[in-house]
């Protein structure tokens, strides 16, 4: 096996350091030049360690002060499953109800959007079709802890009531729901999570350190015929939330 980097070494001694509460939660740690001086380790493996655990959540630096150990957030479970998808509205207000959470969102919705080559691949529809794009930053409890970016073709819901994800009778039911209000079946999604690092404006939005650990989920639609109706882009700080998955196994 490859022996771990000397910076990986010195994130988990700041890690065990931490655990065994020699600093709590909002404690400032020493200087980058102190820590180096006291481990007997290179200035650059204490800063690409402190970058680490602030990828992860575990401390957050603040411009102009220092570094500080993070005050922690319990996080919330999110559960993706055949029958969330089926229930009567969207999956997170689900989600924190069980959890004894209070589920709101924020959303902003762009119609007519033209479809960029990687959203129109995904909806096998032209480059440049119009789709209506909606954007949303789910909060536990009046706090941040996902953001979704929605693409629906224009050409499915024109003209009807459903149009609008967030307008109209059908409002907040979610994509299955909404679609089976105009008489399409959803009968599949399929989802691909891959783990990244929180870009500027994502961090912004998550109240989480640009570089921070999430998971991205590309999801997409389908209905009964294979057509694709919605894609969405799915962004999970880490820190914040655990993913479960739940796989129905018929004996």
């Amino acid at each position: 096996m490859r022996e771990q980097p000397p910076y990986l070494r010195f994130a988990d001694q700041l890690r065990e350091r931490i655990e065994n509460q020699e600093w709590m939660p909002g404690d400032r740690l020493p200087s980058r030049a102190q820590l180096a001086e006291e481990c007997g380790v290179p200035d650059g493996v204490v800063r690409r360690a402190q970058e680490a655990l602030i990828a992860q959540g575990v401390l957050e630096g603040r411009t102009g002060s220092g570094t500080y150990v993070a005050q922690r957030r319990e996080r919330v479970r999110i559960t993706r499953s055949r029958e969330r998808e089926q229930g009567e509205g969207a999956p997170f207000p689900a989600d924190m109800a069980e959890l004894g959470r209070k589920a709101t969102s924020e959303s902003r919705t762009d119609g007519m959007v033209p479809a960029p080559p990687e959203i129109a691949q995904r909806l096998g529809i032209a480059e440049g079709d119009y789709c209506v794009r909606t954007s949303y930053e789910l909060l536990a409890d009046d706090k941040p802890v996902q953001i979704l970016t929605s693409w629906e073709p224009y050409s499915v819901t024109a003209g009807s009531l459903v149009v609008l994800p967030e307008a109209g009778p059908a409002a907040g039911m979610g994509v299955v729901r909404r679609m089976a209000e105009i008489g399409i079946t959803v009968a599949r999604s399929v989802e691909r999570p891959e783990p990244g690092h929180a870009n500027a404006e994502e961090a912004t939005l998550l109240g989480v350190q640009r570089g921070a650990l999430v998971t991205r989920i590309q999801r997409t639609y389908y209905d009964v015929d294979g057509r694709a109706v919605e894609t969405a882009d799915i962004v999970v700080p880490a820190a914040l939330c655990e993913i479960v998955y739940e796989v129905p196994i018929n004996p």
